[in-house]
């Protein structure tokens, strides 16, 4: 059925073809866009001079010798009225055009008896001939994954998914204005790595041949990268671009994916603190215009006072358990007791602490800081001078979920290299996500870095405040391939 209105329209596009008229023009004139021919409606209609418009036909109707369309550009809607005794080649219009379409008309600007806003067409034009039916009640989308697959459709008929676009533009330029107001510069760092950096995540690997390598798409927003720049005396830079981690997928989680990083220096994790709620306030007002959201089931007010909660006493409060006096046995007990699945490949102390941990913030409404992480599980961070059991890091705590990231960052190269050298036990080990050393990184401590906090976020945030799954914020989401 499909295949035959496909012909169907590949005669009537060759039809407009044999009577002389370019289907797929390379320049069309359209001197006003919809939405501003509407804005603008009185004083245009007042002065009785032709407009010219284009866009998309998504309806159409025939009354004898008058033909009505309703053509849709980004802006708006309005009503063409063709009048065959106007019109060239009325005909061949009538018999060859279809709902989907682009076309431009011109003509001046009247209401119909019944008040609707249209354009008495002079001039007619088509600007690119459609030769699929656009969904409709009788072939439209059959489930959530083919209207994700046919992303331009669902934004094309559904405001909800063209909304996301428009939000996700304004979030992200929401952010890069407010960091560059105080002062960041922005950056670009490497994605490809020959040592993946910056978090425990699982990368991407492929092949260089110029250089017959074997390199990583990038897991961090150029984490280390950035703190080069610090120890190369630049004192606030951000990046905002994609990066990619081989993982699991979920309504949270993605493998490619927007994120920001701003690193700081002469700054703590205190500092940074400050700084990131007053940057996602501004990200909430500038985007939504408001800062109360319903978010999964909880009710988040991001004007009121940020928490503080402390990791060990969320765990022991949650399960029972003391991180810091406990041993691998006694949590793996916990967590089969509490029913949490977990990979079991490379499953060592740190990935224990991170599961318990991860069954626990379910429980939490927020906003707020999550501080007082133990040092296995941050490995980036420095130690709490107090407590050098713990890192001197914050996580924003979000409706149950992790959305943001930060810590004063270690600058001391010993440490640095230590910390590296554990991670690697853990991937010999069969810890995927283990970090891998990086001694380019360590060699630019050893020059010399200042006092710095670090802080990433990714879209996660955006499609916590829209309350959508992360997969239906981003504009076209990568898809398995459709399998005949």
């Amino acid at each position: 059925m499909l295949e035959d209105l496909i012909k169907e329209r590949v005669k009537k596009r060759d039809n407009l073809i044999k009577a002389g008229y370019n289907v797929y023009p390379s320049k069309v004139e359209r001197e006003y866009k919809i939405g501003d021919a509407l804005r603008y409606f009185l004083f245009l209609s007042l002065l009785r001079r032709k407009v010219s418009v284009g866009g998309r036909i998504m309806g159409m109707r025939i009354q004898g010798g008058v033909m009505f369309l309703d053509i849709k550009d980004e802006s708006g809607k309005i009503q063409a009225v063709l009048n065959k005794k106007k019109i060239k080649d009325f005909l061949v219009w009538k018999d060859n055009l279809d709902i989907g379409d682009f076309v431009i008309v011109s003509g001046k600007l009247f209401k119909t008896k019944k008040g609707q806003k249209s354009v008495d067409v002079g001039g007619f034009d088509i600007a690119a001939k459609s030769l699929r039916p656009l969904p409709d009640n009788w072939y439209g989308f059959q489930n959530e994954e083919e209207r994700l697959r046919k992303r331009y459709l669902d934004i094309l008929f559904n405001s909800e998914a063209k909304d996301v676009v428009e939000k996700r533009a304004k979030f992200w330029n929401a952010i890069r204005v407010f960091l560059i107001a105080k002062g960041f510069l922005e950056v670009e760092t490497p994605v490809l790595e020959i040592t993946p950096g910056g978090a425990d995540a699982r990368p991407f690997v492929t092949h260089h041949n110029a250089l017959d390598t074997d390199v990583y798409l990038r897991i961090s927003m150029g984490e280390l990268w950035q703190k080069k720049l610090m120890a190369a005396g630049f004192e606030k830079t951000f990046e905002i671009g994609r990066q990619f981690r081989n993982e699991g997928m979920d309504a949270e989680h993605l493998q490619d994916y927007t994120q920001m990083e701003f690193y700081w220096a002469y700054a703590d994790y205190e500092m940074g603190m400050e700084l990131v709620e007053e940057l996602y306030k501004h990200a909430a007002i500038e985007t939504f215009g408001k800062l109360k959201f319903k978010i999964k089931d909880f009710e988040i007010d991001f004007d009121k006072k940020w928490e503080r909660y402390d990791y060990l006493e969320i765990v022991k409060k949650y399960t029972g358990v003391d991180i810091l006096n406990t041993d691998l046995k006694e949590m793996e007990n916990k967590l089969r007791e509490l029913k949490v699945e977990y990979d079991k490949k490379g499953f060592n102390i740190t990935r224990a602490i991170d599961n318990l941990w991860k069954y626990c913030r379910k429980q939490i409404a927020g906003p707020g800081f999550l501080v007082g992480v133990p040092i296995e599980v941050s490995p980036l961070a420095k130690k709490d001078e107090k407590n050098p059991k713990l890192a001197q890091r914050f996580q924003v705590i979000i409706a149950g979920s992790e959305v943001g990231n930060g810590y004063s960052e270690l600058n001391d190269p010993a440490d640095q290299s230590q910390r590296f050298d554990e991670q690697m036990r853990l991937r010999a080990a069969g810890d995927e996500e283990a970090q891998m050393k990086d001694e380019d990184f360590i060699e630019a401590l050893e020059y010399g870095m200042p006092p710095t906090c670090g802080f990433g976020v990714s879209e996660r945030l955006f499609s916590f405040l829209m309350d959508r799954p992360a997969r239906e914020c981003q504009i076209f989401p990568l898809m398995k391939p459709k399998r005949d």
